[in-house]
């Protein structure tokens, strides 16, 4: 019995199927499988014969040809007949037939319209790692045909143009990827920056590429890729012992913490500890210090706020190492006696400025660790730039926010620990940040996932500190006064008059939509922060007043954050006419009299601890309170997160409750209704959730029209 035959002819943009039975081999009429006689006669080359047809088999074998075709189950047929109207699944039918090799005949009886040269996969693939300056070269090929060889680049190349399973060769003419090989060649052009001939991948990128290696069949690479894999797997199976005179108990996940740390400063590549606020991740960094201390001096730059609490950790914790504070007396001096076991503390503001910058920069340090690292975020800001200049052995960054509003920000950081991984800011852009914010292209997420994988370590409190108290949040709607109301009404139609008439450049037009947005915020907290003299009262301080004195008559604490410390001010008039005992901290507060006040809060000190949200949302231990006000929503969560972990971190034994004060109907519920999306910014590469990017003129603008 002979296989049965499906015929193929042009139909428009696609193809017309059907699947018949022939039963003499070499001519002779078609038939529809199982149906007609089941004798046939036939006159061939002259010769009249005579053959029985097996009905019933014919109905199986088509029946098994259908089901090996999924394109035939999506089409719906129609006496007999398929019209296979999309392109894409023609070609996916064709290799789908061919996959059935001799169980069935494929004929164009009207000549080819889509030809499918062969389906290839992981195992065709040709693959070759070297060498070559500080870099490794990778270059590739397939066999097409016994004539045709296509480099890996080319084949790159034809991706690009052809989206899909298929890439077209020539006209009509296609060639057929399996998914796991279009993926893996797809990640392997982002890991990789084109150079001359080959791809050039970095190092620092072996372990994202490790398992696409571990896959291929024809792998062929040299002595030094083979020495730098055996190099970072024993750096992987390092197993390092606290030291001795560490006086502190660590737990589990920040053993964890210290011995990846350990590993990566074995390996000679920088790590980001990106743990959630109040986790330890300072113990943690000093913790591997006093590890590398005997081989030179350690440098630690964090806020002005967080010096000081580094001072006293290691003073608590690590004795052996020297603490010098950066910034009074003779600094040269100070950098000129430097020894083994000293840890120099200085703060951003210091090492912004240009002398401070190259002087710090002439040093070779044993360990830098930058705390509160989103600090240099920015690639263009001064202290970024110096940040930048720093030699050291070991590079750290510890910050519960490794991207607060975009993926560029993520680019900076890893620039300082492990320049050349994520390729120029361009490239990036090109490679990953584009395609992610842009086009939420997951196979772009998943590379940079596995690209940054081994260098950045995040553990949320919920999921490494079940014995931390509850912490909920709550939002409290605020319904401004009529007049209140009005006063609003008319700034934001003002702001519309003003940016509609406006002929500004794109990027003044951005800042100029900021700076009325900034307004209208402003407005929410209290009309006197725009226009005091106009006596308007504030409802969101009426609110903040009746909250507040419920908290304190049921024997709360309370942490009050605001953004604006003029805000500020309107509250310390209100607790001063209430008779409140509060402390007070913003930008303009020393960093010893903030020491202080923290110190005196926790000790007892008043009831109410007023914050400006950029001065104190981090670096500040506030266990002592156990209930937290926003007084003003800012636009990305995470920063909030860290500044209510002041209250929810080691040590907090009460639940926390977290208050968002939003003014009803107006910009802030919109920036409200922002966080969700800008709160899985991060951990979208960390966790797999999606993400959105930076945020537009347009939809800033939509912030502000109904």
């Amino acid at each position: 019995m002979h296989p049965p035959h499906v015929h193929l002819l042009p139909a428009g943009e696609g193809l017309k199927v059907s699947l018949l039975v022939r039963p003499f081999a070499d001519g002779g009429s078609y038939y529809k499988p199982g149906q007609g006689g089941t004798t046939v006669i036939a006159e061939i080359e002259g010769k009249r014969l005579q053959t029985r047809r097996d009905l019933s088999a014919e109905k199986k074998q088509a029946t098994a040809v259908k089901k090996a075709c999924p394109i035939l189950q999506q089409y719906k047929a129609k006496k007999g007949e398929w019209i296979i109207e999309e392109p894409i699944d023609c070609l996916a039918l064709l290799v789908q037939l061919q996959a059935l090799g001799d169980r069935v005949s494929i004929e164009w009886p009207e000549g080819e319209k889509f030809r499918v040269s062969r389906q290839l996969g992981l195992g065709d693939f040709k693959f070759n790692i070297r060498q070559k300056n500080d870099w490794f070269a990778t270059s590739g090929e397939v066999q097409i045909s016994d004539s045709q060889v296509l480099t890996m680049q080319q084949l790159m190349a034809l991706l690009d143009e052809s989206p899909g399973e298929f890439v077209q060769l020539s006209d009509g003419q296609f060639l057929a990827l399996t998914e796991e090989f279009r993926k893996r060649l797809e990640m392997l052009k982002r890991l990789a920056e084109p150079k001359g001939k080959d791809l050039r991948i970095n190092g620092l990128a072996a372990l994202a590429l490790d398992g696409m290696v571990d896959d291929v069949e024809q792998l062929k690479v040299d002595q030094a890729w083979k020495q730098h894999i055996q190099h970072i797997k024993a750096a992987q199976r390092l197993e390092p012992q606290v030291p001795e005179d560490l006086n502190a108990t660590l737990r589990d996940y920040q053993l964890d913490g210290f011995t990846w740390l350990a590993r990566l400063a074995a390996w000679g590549v920088g790590a980001c500890l990106a743990d959630d606020m109040g986790l330890g991740k300072t113990l943690q960094a000093i913790a591997v210090i006093l590890t590398r201390c005997e081989a030179g001096p350690t440098l630690a730059i964090a806020p002005t706020s967080v010096c000081m609490n580094w001072i006293s950790e290691v003073e608590k914790f690590a004795p052996r190492l020297q603490v010098k504070v950066f910034g009074s007396g003779d600094r040269q001096q100070m950098l000129d006696s430097l020894e083994p076991c000293d840890l120099l503390v200085c703060s951003y503001g210091l090492l912004q400025q240009d002398e401070v910058a190259k002087m710090l920069a002439q040093i070779q340090w044993e360990t830098i660790v930058l705390d509160e690292a989103q600090a240099i975020k920015n690639q263009d800001t001064k202290r970024s730039q110096a940040a930048m200049a720093l030699q050291g052995n070991f590079k750290i960054i510890t910050t519960g926010t490794p991207i607060e509003n975009h993926l560029g920000e993520l680019w900076n950081l890893f620039r300082f620990i492990n320049p050349g991984l994520l390729g120029s800011l361009e490239s990036f852009n090109q490679r990953f940040a584009y395609p992610i914010e842009r086009d939420q292209n997951e196979d772009a997420r998943n590379t940079l996932r596995r690209l940054i994988q081994p260098f950045i370590l995040r553990r949320t409190k919920d999921t490494v500190l079940k014995e931390l108290p509850s912490r909920t949040e709550v939002t409290l709607q605020v319904e401004l006064s009529t007049e209140e109301m009005a006063f609003y009404e008319a700034l934001r139609r003002d702001a519309i008059d003003k940016l509609t008439d406006s002929d500004a450049p794109a990027g003044q037009k951005h800042l100029q939509v900021l700076a009325e947005i900034m307004r209208l915020r402003r407005a929410c907290c209290h009309p006197k922060l725009v226009r005091p003299e106009l006596g308007i009262p504030s409802a969101k301080l009426k609110q903040f007043g009746e909250t507040l004195a419920e908290l304190l008559d049921n024997d709360h604490k309370v942490l009050v954050f605001s953004q604006f410390v003029d805000h500020l001010t309107i509250l310390r008039d209100y607790l001063d006419r209430q008779n409140i005992a509060y402390q007070y901290l913003d930008g303009s507060t020393p960093a010893k009299q903030r020491k202080q006040r923290v110190d005196a809060f926790q000790d007892g000190e008043g009831d109410v601890f007023l914050i400006s949200l950029k001065a104190g949302g981090t670096g500040l231990n506030l266990t002592a309170a156990d209930f937290v006000i926003h007084m003003d929503p800012w636009w990305n969560p995470a920063v909030e997160d860290q500044a209510s972990d002041r209250a929810h971190r080691i040590g907090q034994q009460r639940p926390v409750t977290i208050y968002r004060l939003v003014a009803q109907g107006t910009i802030e519920d919109k920036i409200v209704a922002l966080h969700q999306t800008k709160r899985d910014l991060a951990d979208s590469l960390l966790a797999g959730a999606d993400f959105s990017g930076k945020i537009s003129t347009d939809e800033l603008l939509s912030l502000i029209q109904q």
